[in-house]
């Protein structure tokens, strides 16, 4: 591992960058299949992490984990007309089964399907299919169903956890009797988005209703919280769907109610992906290398045996062995790294660093002697020698204090890169220097959204619920009584 930061910068070159954190850290390469990506083990700790606080959150809420087909007959998107139209550019369809060698040796598919497959874009359709064989009483509903799964999107422009052919992710979908009990399940599973996104992962969320262009295919009003990267951009982090009665008609999801009739259910749909990964990366990180908020990294301190004598070995691994002891003796489930390779100091603290290890401790005769650890905190690096007894009784404070740095820190970033517009050459403005989250009224015009798209390559992130109240003329129609919109360039 090189003893130096990452290059190029992000002030040379972001997009760079960001692959090469993720390359040092060790969290995920691409694959030989275009436009897939191999989560390696640092990687899927993450993931794994992740999936642990969500999956709990879910479960305290009264949703249930089930697993359905990966395969869609093509039957199925179809009938939902706007669903299939949303995603018909980015299926991946299966039409054979089987494989044969020709004249020349060559594998070949052999046998046409009946029906044509769609590897699993989504799973409102399928899932959906499902419910209407177990939907049949009010008495059944609510029916809260999350599945966690890989999904196949066909994208043409690729980016490791940004935006991948095939990425994983949990979905939501979920069964009401009433429009009403959907829309607070729609808007209950966003706010646990957001407090997990916020409090484990220190990312500031920006909460929003979708404009209509934006929208799930076949949503009656989809939900985003988006989050504002280093580079002032925006990267949508998780998004809540209430679908109305519209997938309950196209599969047929019926009940009896109350008073013997058959009414259609309300449904929602709800899910985050592997993104959160790179949303991680890409809001914390520095030209150092990798930087994770204590809620979530791997390790929240790494204890790094300094050797400069080998007689000396046996004694300060005996004393690293006691300092290890003695932090998770103070608390369950704390993640503690003792390293002991034989490498020398500076190259293995180089590596912890690009690995985002939340603290770094040294420990080498000095240290041993005086009964004390020299240690750094991964955002600072600056380093600080205390008592070993100080240390151990003020370490679950430090992650604290860690975390809070972290959120305190992106959260200043976005607040300093957003801003009112109140005409239209300022808005371009903004947007031809360094941009950042614009607020402006905004009508909704078709017109003007596909210009700001193609000229600046511009979109409206959401109508965040915090300006809910606010209305105006819009901007660039001049349209009275509008609602206030954020705009951003995006992942």
């Amino acid at each position: 591992m090189d003893k130096t930061g990452i290059t190029p910068t992000r002030k040379e070159n972001y997009a760079e960058w960001y692959q090469q954190v993720i390359r040092a850290a060790d969290l995920a390469e691409n694959a030989p299949v275009r436009g897939c990506m191999i989560i390696k083990p640092n990687g899927y700790q993450l993931w794994e992490t992740l999936q642990h606080k969500l999956d709990q959150a879910f479960k305290a809420t009264g949703h249930v984990n089930a697993y359905f087909p990966l395969f869609i007959p093509v039957r199925f998107l179809q009938k939902e007309a706007e669903h299939v139209a949303g995603f018909a550019k980015e299926c991946a369809v299966v039409t054979h089964s089987r494989l044969q060698a020709n004249e020349q040796g060559v594998l070949e598919p052999a046998s046409p399907l009946e029906e044509p497959l769609i590897v699993r874009p989504t799973s409102e359709t399928i899932i959906g299919e499902a419910f209407s064989r177990w939907v049949q009483s009010y008495r059944d509903l609510p029916l809260l169903i999350n599945q966690w799964a890989n999904v196949v999107r066909w994208e043409m422009r690729t980016r490791l956890f940004l935006r991948t052919s095939e990425f994983l992710w949990q979905e939501g979908h979920t069964a009401h009797a009433t429009a009403e009990e959907a829309r607070q399940e729609t808007l209950r599973m966003l706010e646990i988005y957001r407090r997990i996104i916020e409090e484990d992962l220190a990312i500031p969320a920006l909460v929003g209703e979708k404009t209509a262009s934006e929208r799930f295919p076949g949503a009656l009003s989809t939900y985003t919280l988006e989050g504002m990267m280093q580079d002032r951009k925006a990267l949508q982090l998780g998004t809540s769907h209430f679908l109305g009665q519209n997938f309950a008609k196209a599969m047929n999801i019926q009940f009896v109610d109350v008073d013997g009739k058959a009414q259609y259910a309300w449904t929602t749909s709800w899910g985050v992906t592997t993104r959160l990964i790179g949303s991680l990366v890409m809001v914390h990180s520095d030209d150092d290398g990798l930087v994770l908020p204590p809620k979530v990294a791997n390790v929240q301190a790494v204890i790094m045996p300094i050797i400069h004598d080998e007689a000396q070995r046996e004694q300060i691994e005996a004393y690293c062995d006691q300092v290890q002891r003695q932090l998770q003796d103070r608390g369950k489930g704390l993640r503690i790294s003792l390293d002991k390779r034989a490498m020398r100091g500076g190259e293995k603290r180089w590596q912890w660093i690009k690995r985002g290890a939340c603290c770094l401790i040294e420990i080498g005769m000095k240290e041993m002697e005086s009964q004390s650890v020299t240690l750094s905190w991964r955002d600072t690096l600056q380093r600080e020698t205390l008592p070993l007894t100080q240390w151990v009784a003020t370490f679950a404070d430090g992650l604290k204090a860690m975390q809070q740095r972290l959120f305190e820190r992106a959260k200043s970033n976005r607040e300093q890169s957003t801003q009112r517009i109140s005409s239209v050459a300022d808005f371009y403005q903004f947007f031809q220097n360094d941009g950042g989250f614009a607020l402006a009224y905004w009508s909704e015009d078709p017109e003007t959204e596909e210009k700001i798209k193609s000229e600046l390559k511009v979109t409206v992130r959401c109508l965040p619920q915090a300006f809910a109240s606010e209305r105006g003329a819009c901007l660039f129609t001049n349209k009275p009584d509008c609602p206030l919109a954020v705009f951003a360039k995006a992942y």
